[in-house]
């Protein structure tokens, strides 16, 4: 899958493994080919060698194995320079630099900034491309669903998506780790089941999937719309659980613990 997020810039999205995505991010400019995460380095040098485009960068969200057991395969091909999270620097073997939260990293002629979005994992990086109008969630945020918490609490996570839904403007397209959306619909009805956005979206994902087509991208207006995981503030979300009164991180914390009983 290709799309375009300038002119210019060409974003490639591909599957690796069995549920995963790889994507890369190529300047035609510069030359800069930048990838996000390594499930698998095989399709990853199979979409260079079949542009011939030379990669330059390598970002990584977080440590767990389905991201990141391609990365010495290919940075041995490619000498890419490899940036992922401080916190997993004796985790992750191969990376040239690491990042905290706020950093911002210069990857060819655009800028990167490092969002700490924990939950998933303790060192969970949101990559986001203001210029691009790109971001990449990891496992933090997926279409319509949100990840399991291996790490992290359900108030950590509630505070990640938080942040997000305040940094990310509506615009930004969001690709994530996996592709989970059609399940994650036939769940965020079960919560929403009257979102009328959210039913065109589960009606659009099926479509999608019998087309055997990947339902992401997606973009922060739509998850907003009906991602029931950002929605845990919505009033009537709450009421939806009988929760009105509650917190929303009580809420988030009930809709994860629903969606993990499942």
């Amino acid at each position: 899958m290709s799309t375009s997020a300038t002119p210019q810039v060409e974003i490639r999205q591909f599957p690796c493994l069995s549920d995963n995505f790889g994507v890369l991010i190529h300047d035609p400019e510069s030359g800069t080919t930048i990838a996000i995460d390594v499930p698998d380095a095989a399709p990853y040098l199979a979409v260079l060698d079949e542009t011939g485009w030379k990669l330059s960068h390598i970002l990584i969200t977080h440590h767990h194995w389905d991201h990141v057991q391609g990365l010495s395969a290919l940075k041995e091909k490619t000498d890419a320079h490899v940036i992922g999270p401080e916190r997993s620097r004796q985790k992750i073997s191969g990376m040239d630099a690491t990042v905290e939260d706020g950093d911002k990293v210069l990857t060819g002629p655009f800028e990167a900034l490092a969002m700490s979005t924990p939950g998933h994992t303790l060192d969970q990086i949101s990559w986001y491309y203001p210029a691009l109008k790109f971001a990449h969630t990891g496992d933090t945020l997926f279409s319509l669903g949100c990840g399991r918490l291996f790490e992290g609490d359900a108030e950590m996570m509630w505070a990640s998506l938080d942040k997000l839904k305040r940094i990310l403007p509506k615009d930004t397209v969001i690709y994530c780790g996996h592709e989970y959306t059609q399940s994650n619909a036939k769940f965020a009805l079960t919560i929403d089941p009257d979102n009328t956005d959210l039913l065109d979206r589960a009606k659009e994902v099926e479509a999608l999937r019998a087309d055997g087509k990947p339902t992401l991208p997606t973009t922060m207006a739509q998850e907003l719309a009906t991602n029931p995981f950002l929605r845990a503030d919505e009033p009537s979300v709450k009421a939806a659980l009988g929760m009105a009164d509650a917190s929303d991180a009580a809420v988030f914390a009930e809709i994860r613990t629903r969606k993990d009983n499942a």
